[in-house]
């Protein structure tokens, strides 16, 4: 959502850091490996260190050069369809990474599983209408997309360390974080799913 509404000024501040990466002549493609395997690590690290907020500040980072790929295609001129297919599959292994190291880490299972299977959805419900028919971008709710929900969650672990929360909710601060982004994104699975139906059935 918001992504999407203030695209315009998010590309050219993408743009201007990706100057630094053409000048290296890296490509898009190259950059979308490189961000999954910061991330990767990232989470291999958390796994050993189990620091929220250093863990949250290394996904800032890493998912901040995982953006350039596009901003270095736009550049470049280089965008391709299997750069673009490169890149969504990236996005879901980042993802997935992401909730299983929480949900180990912390044993938050359950509300893990609620976040990834809603991250999976709301991509889903729209990449399988594009099967069917021939679809455009327009009017597909994006209430919660990738670029919110990767910041939920870095917002979580960052703020987790400082935030204390009464006993009586007998969790942490990133717990609720988990399954807001969960429940969130269930949500927009579902207005996701209420917009193919109308697509689909020639309604909308």
């Amino acid at each position: 959502m918001i992504d999407g509404h203030f695209k315009s000024k998010i590309n050219i501040f993408w743009d201007s850091l990706a100057s630094c990466l053409v000048a290296a002549k890296l490509s898009p493609n190259t950059i979308t490996w490189l961000g999954l395997i910061l991330v990767i690590t990232s989470c291999l690290f958390y796994l050993l260190h189990h620091n929220s907020l250093l863990f949250g500040l290394f996904l800032v980072i890493s998912f901040s050069f995982d953006a350039l790929d596009g901003a270095v295609a736009r550049i470049t001129n280089s965008s391709s369809k299997y750069g673009g297919y490169l890149d969504a599959v990236a996005d879901r292994y980042q993802e997935v990474a992401i909730y299983l190291t929480l949900a180990y880490v912390h044993q938050y299972w359950i509300v893990c599983f609620i976040a990834i299977t809603g991250s999976l959805l709301v991509s889903y419900n729209k990449a399988r209408v594009a099967i069917e028919i021939t679809i455009n971008n327009e009017k597909w709710p994006d209430l919660t997309e990738r670029f919110e929900r990767i910041f939920l969650i870095c917002t979580g672990l960052i703020l987790t360390p400082f935030i204390h929360l009464p006993d009586s909710l007998n969790q942490s601060f990133l717990y609720y974080v988990i399954l807001i982004t969960g429940v969130l994104s269930h949500f927009t699975a579902i207005q996701r799913f209420i917009r193919a139906r109308g697509v689909l059935l020639g309604k909308k």
